[in-house]
């Protein structure tokens, strides 16, 4: 039952990369979508519950933000950066601005279990076209 309500369009992100998470706003009778950009700061849980904070610097003060990962009301995930840490949480940057709260670019291949999800993916949909 759990995984019919699975999102398949999530592309593959780790901890440090930069998202624009589109969320569905609704006010009164009217849908509008509402782009959040930040850091993923953390990621926790599996399968449906499974959530994701992220973290920006926004008029001076800082806004951390969890969000469901397959939840109804994300309608879209975009990666807009790709970050090079080597924590798992990234909690320091909580109060951190300015250069202490840059992270590097990652630039080069993707990690091994991003090779595997995409090799898995090729897989069934040759399985599925034939």
């Amino acid at each position: 039952m759990e995984t019919e309500q699975l999102k398949q369009d999530i592309p593959i992100f780790r901890i440090g990369d930069t998202l624009n998470i589109h969320t569905r706003i609704i006010e009164g009778e009217k849908e509008r979508i509402q782009v959040f950009t930040g850091t993923v700061i953390a990621r926790r849980g599996s399968g449906l519950s499974e959530t994701i904070a992220l973290y920006r610097i926004s008029y001076g003060s800082g806004i951390e933000r969890v969000f469901m990962l397959h939840s109804p009301k994300i309608a879209k995930l975009e990666v807009v950066k790709r970050g090079k840490v080597r924590k798992g949480k990234l909690y320091f940057l909580r109060g951190a601005f300015g250069k202490k709260a840059k992270i590097q670019e990652r630039i080069g291949v993707l990690p091994l279990q991003a090779k595997k999800r995409v090799a898995t993916a090729e897989k069934a949909l040759s399985e599925a076209t034939e």
